[in-house]
């Protein structure tokens, strides 16, 4: 019988959004005022943690950003400068308290989308933080602009009991990760599984199968978990996007997810989806 997957890191519900409350200027203005109201705190470009890696609060003083209500207290955020990359946050990741991951990813992404999206890209204006600061409006041409997100599928392929794994340039020694890459306009998620799997490791697949998804804040993605069947074990590596590609056994697998010394590759961190695809692979 097969087994659910572990919910990828960032996933979860967070707080209550209440949308309904954000197009109400005078009620979030109101709510920032309200004794239980607190702001995220941020250092050097990050949220900031408690010693026990919850997210750490304060009184409102800039709230620009509506996150919603965590149990009936308004949660607010300043619009911060956003650390560069990951490998900035991958320490505070280590230890982030998986309830608040969700709202570490939303105040993330939403402060990174405010930063590189100040002007219109209608008209080219200087735009205004409305709802929240869940859209920016022209004053110039009317145009709502909204926080988007980018797909991205990444997927395991599977041979004869043995799974596709790659490594990329910036990763630490010794990783293997899944395989990944951007949806291109007019593709589905299968045929982006096809492709990127055809492009980076020259093999063709079939019967796409979804797994999981995740929020990654990096800048503000959605990784879509899949798994593939491949129709050869022979490989054709594009050395512009990965290091190498190697097929691994299920044990060889279950020793880098244990972390053995011995293990033939590191795994991918636990935030990442890459480590809930390959969990999930050796628990069915």
């Amino acid at each position: 019988m097969a087994v659910s997957p572990p919910e990828p890191f960032f996933s979860g519900p967070g707080l209550d959004r209440a949308d309904a409350l954000r197009a109400d200027e005078a009620a979030l203005r109101a709510l920032s005022d309200a004794p239980d109201a607190t702001q995220l705190l941020w250092r050097e470009g990050l949220p900031e943690l408690t010693p026990v890696g919850r997210l750490d609060w304060g009184p409102p003083s800039n709230p620009e950003l509506f996150l919603g209500f965590d149990g009936k207290s308004p949660r607010f955020s300043a619009i911060e400068p956003v650390a560069p990359d990951a490998w900035t946050a991958f320490p505070l990741m280590a230890v982030l308290d998986p309830a608040d991951a969700p709202l570490f990813a939303a105040a993330m992404s939403l402060c990174r989308w405010h930063g590189r999206h100040r002007f219109c890209a209608n008209c080219g204006a200087p735009t205004d933080v409305v709802r929240g600061g869940w859209s920016r409006r022209c004053p110039a041409c009317s145009a709502e602009h909204f926080p988007r997100v980018d797909p991205v599928v990444i997927m395991l392929a599977e041979h004869g009991g043995k799974l596709l794994l790659g490594r990329q340039p910036h990763y630490p020694q010794r990783r293997y990760s899944a395989l990944a890459g951007f949806l291109e306009v007019g593709e589905n998620l299968e045929a982006a599984v096809a492709r990127e799997l055809f492009e980076e490791a020259g093999i063709r697949v079939r019967n796409v199968r979804y797994i999981a998804s995740q929020p990654w804040p990096f800048p503000s993605s959605l990784m879509i978990g899949c798994h593939a069947d491949a129709e050869s074990d022979e490989l054709t590596i594009d050395t512009s996007e990965l290091d190498d590609a190697r097929w691994f056994t299920r044990e060889e697998v279950a020793a880098a997810l244990a972390d053995d010394p011995g293990a033939q590759f590191q795994a991918p961190p636990k935030a990442a989806i890459a480590r809930t695809l390959l969990e999930h692979w050796l628990a069915a």
